[in-house]
């Protein structure tokens, strides 16, 4: 199961990442545009996800994907890290996001990183 460091870790390993403390909380920014928090306890993380998907993830898995209350008119979900099968899905979880905040120049040089498709295979 992975914890906060492993977030940490994780996230800092994208390219042009950076970590930074706002609202008392560490985030996580591509290129300066938040991809990633790791809110209060250190528990769960946020992530970009546009609605229609995050909706759909918590249908599918409500043990696992959330959304708390102060995020619900954005497009933003929370992942309880308890619930990860490993670190894998914590950085397919996390590339994708990644992606979403990405400036296109970035995608360009980490192809191996993958472009987001739309409803296409994506994790979050």
């Amino acid at each position: 199961m992975p914890d906060a460091e492993d977030v940490r870790r994780v996230a800092l390993s994208l390219p042009d990442t950076a970590e930074k403390i706002a609202w008392s909380m560490p985030t996580f920014r591509v290129a300066g545009k938040m991809f990633a928090t790791l809110p209060e306890d250190e528990t769960s993380i946020a992530v970009r996800c546009p609605k229609e998907e995050r909706d759909e993830l918590v249908l599918a898995e409500p043990d696992k994907f959330w959304i708390a209350d102060h995020e619900a008119g954005f497009a933003w979900v929370r992942v309880r890290l308890t619930a990860l099968e490993d670190e894998t899905e914590l950085h397919d979880i996390l590339a994708d996001s990644w992606r979403q905040a990405a400036p296109s120049r970035l995608l360009e040089s980490y192809p191996e990183l993958g472009l987001p498709t739309a409803g296409g295979d994506r994790r979050v």
